[in-house]
């Protein structure tokens, strides 16, 4: 018999990047799936939050979780967190991580996120820790990727 695994309530679920045709572009899981999972609900997620009118909220139920997203030029940024969580948080949380992808990149596009994925990832890394926020300061996340530059070089 598995052990019971217990999670945190306010939890983000996980992170998408998705561009208007549905590729995924970034994807960032907090809690264990399957490969095949993944895929699955990349693709649900995608379908719901494609086909909603823009003069729908940006949130939405999502099997027992919520959805919240916001479409930058031509990509979606989605969260899926707890039912209960605030979703006015984490719209401010993509676009915190939408200016400092624009701060860092220089006027960012989604070639920038494909070629520099590895550097999305430690952007995403450098304010959310194992699915909670740790730092919401757009100066220190910046100074601490300055830092990390400064290392590789």
């Amino acid at each position: 018999m598995q052990p019971l695994l217990l999670l945190p309530l306010d939890l983000i679920r996980f992170f998408l990047l998705q561009n208007r045709a549905g590729k995924t572009r970034l994807a960032k899981y907090y809690t264990p799936l399957g490969d095949d999972d993944k895929k699955r609900t990349e693709d649900e997620v995608y379908r719901l939050i494609a086909n909603r009118d823009a003069k729908f909220t940006n949130f939405l139920e999502y099997k027992t979780f919520k959805v919240v997203y916001r479409r930058y030029a031509g990509l979606y940024f989605i969260f899926c967190v707890d039912v209960t969580d605030n979703e006015l948080l984490y719209l401010e949380t993509i676009h915190l991580f939408v200016e400092i992808l624009d701060h860092y990149f220089g006027n960012v596009c989604e070639l920038d996120l494909v070629f520099g994925f590895h550097k999305v990832y430690c952007i995403l890394d450098e304010f959310i820790i194992g699915g909670e926020i740790q730092e919401t300061s757009k100066k220190v996340i910046l100074e601490r990727l300055k830092e990390l530059d400064q290392l590789e070089t």
